[in-house]
Formats: structure tokens, C-alpha cells, sequence
């Protein structure tokens, strides 16, 4: 079945808060084998500018993807079929540890391509205090729809 094109440009109320916190970052650093300092040790974050220990540049698909959009049975959405076919992230800042955020996505294009189903999602991050702290910019395929 075709995903719904009446969800194409819906926005999306703000997530829940989600903290960042070490643990999390090291957890990600761990999985994505990155043995960089700056994700691990509070005092080499520092020495590097940071407030505290900052999140590998790809740690916002963690959140971005939480999005009730994408879980909206209405939307048609088989993630059974899905695979994950582009990801980017535009950034004002890094996130670091203790920095609480909600996203906000936007369905921003539905498209067939043979058989398969393209979906694009902007999902920008925040502060709870409102500072934009990157975008994420997400493309998942449907296939064989």
C-alpha cells in the first residue's frame, strides 16, 4: 500500500524532553567504534572548548526518528519493509552532555519510486530553552510496496 500523501508537510508536535547524558554518549561512541576523547572525558572536552563531553556528529538519530509521525498507522508506514536511505545533519552546535532537547519533524516529501515508497523527514532539535541546535534531515524507503 502507498504511504497516505495527506501526511506530505504535516508537522509534528514536540517530542517528549530527552536529556543527553555521558552515558548515552559514550554508549554511542562505543557502538560506532569511535575511541575520540572528546566523547568520553569531561577534561578533554573542556580543554577543547566544550562545556562538557559532546555527542558523535550522527548521535542525533537517536531522537530524530522518535517522531509520533512516523508511527501513525494512518500514515501506511510497514517499518518491517523499511531501510534507511540517506541521513544528514545540519548543526549550529554540537550537543553535549546535560543538554536537554525536544525535536519537531516535518513529513517533507512522499514519493514513489517503482515499487518502493520514499519518505523525507526534517526533524529539528532544540533546547528546552528553544535554541536550534541542529536539523536532521532523514530519508527512509518502503520497498516493495
Amino acid at each position: 500500500m502507498a504511504l497516505n500523501r495527506d501526511f506530505l508537510g504535516r508537522a509534528f508536535p514536540p517530542s517528549e524532553p530527552y536529556e543527553v547524558s555521558r552515558v548515552k554518549i559514550k554508549e554511542f561512541a562505543d557502538a560506532i567504534g569511535d575511541p575520540n576523547p572528546v566523547y568520553r572525558d569531561a577534561g578533554a572536552a573542556k580543554a577543547a572548548g566544550y562545556p562538557d563531553v559532546i555527542a558523535p556528529p550522527t548521535f542525533p538519530i537517536v531522537i530524530s526518528l522518535t517522531a509520533g509521525s512516523l508511527t501513525d498507522p494512518e500514515l501506511g508506514l510497514n517499518w518491517a519493509m523499511v531501510v534507511h536511505g540517506e541521513q544528514r545533519f545540519e548543526y549550529q552546535r554540537p550537543l553535549h552532555a546535560g543538554d536537554v532537547v525536544i525535536t519537531e519533524a516535518t513529513i517533507g516529501g512522499i514519493r514513489s519510486i517503482g515499487r518502493n515508497e520514499r519518505l523525507d523527514i526534517q526533524t529539528v532539535i532544540r533546547t528546552v530553552e528553544g535554541e536550534h541546535v541542529c536539523t536532521s534531515h532523514n530519508v527512509l524507503i518502503e520497498r516493495g510496496v
